[in-house]
């Protein structure tokens, strides 16, 4: 690849994995230590970032900065996450005391999946208002609770599963038995025309 060919497609890398995790651009500029201008100049491949630069914004979306040049390669991706070690990630249900854990991330092919580890305890609100895009399946591991989805509530035991259609709001509405453990797992398929 040459130079403006391989910034373009660091920076449309950047731009894809920080979408992919719900991020502004003024978040992960921030989480890198970078302005925002910095940031969407290197999104736009319109400037070269430094290996430290790079480092910086891999850290910020707990990704390898090998995936940043890897989006054109066709090896297999594989993902290893030992017990306890799902990275933490800052998603919307954080606000609302959710902690989320990712178990494994794909850097490239035509379908993303996230699966999460999500724990409520003490601390954690209700909120069944969640929309994006793609496919979500959760099970649930341990505790209860009642989940909402669109206008259909369902109460939740250890190794029940829903599977549903992310746009419809949807989330724990009631918090039956803490601490409420359960696999969130989304998926879309990836757009080539993503803004």
């Amino acid at each position: 690849m040459t130079g403006t060919k391989l910034e373009a497609a660091i920076g449309a890398e950047i731009r894809r994995q920080r979408k992919k995790q719900d991020m502004t651009v003024a978040a992960l500029a921030e989480a890198a230590g970078l302005s925002q201008s910095m940031l969407s100049k290197i999104e736009t491949g319109q400037t070269s970032p430094s290996l430290t630069t790079l480092a910086s914004v891999a850290e910020a979306l707990a990704v390898p900065v090998s995936s940043f040049f890897s989006a054109g390669e066709r090896s297999r991706d594989v993902s290893y996450v030992p017990a306890g070690e799902g990275i933490r990630i800052d998603r919307r249900g954080t606000r609302v005391g959710h902690i989320y854990q990712l178990l494994g991330h794909s850097v490239r092919g035509p379908l993303e999946v996230d699966p999460y580890l999500i724990t409520l305890d003490e601390g954690s609100e209700p909120y069944d208002e969640f929309k994006h895009e793609g496919m979500e399946f959760i099970h649930v591991l341990q505790g209860r609770m009642v989940y909402r989805h669109g206008d259909r509530s369902f109460t939740l035991d250890p190794g029940d599963s829903l599977f549903f259609d992310a746009m419809s709001p949807h989330g724990p509405a009631e918090l039956l038995e803490l601490p409420a453990i359960y696999l969130s797992i989304i998926s879309n398929a990836e757009r080539s025309d993503e803004s």
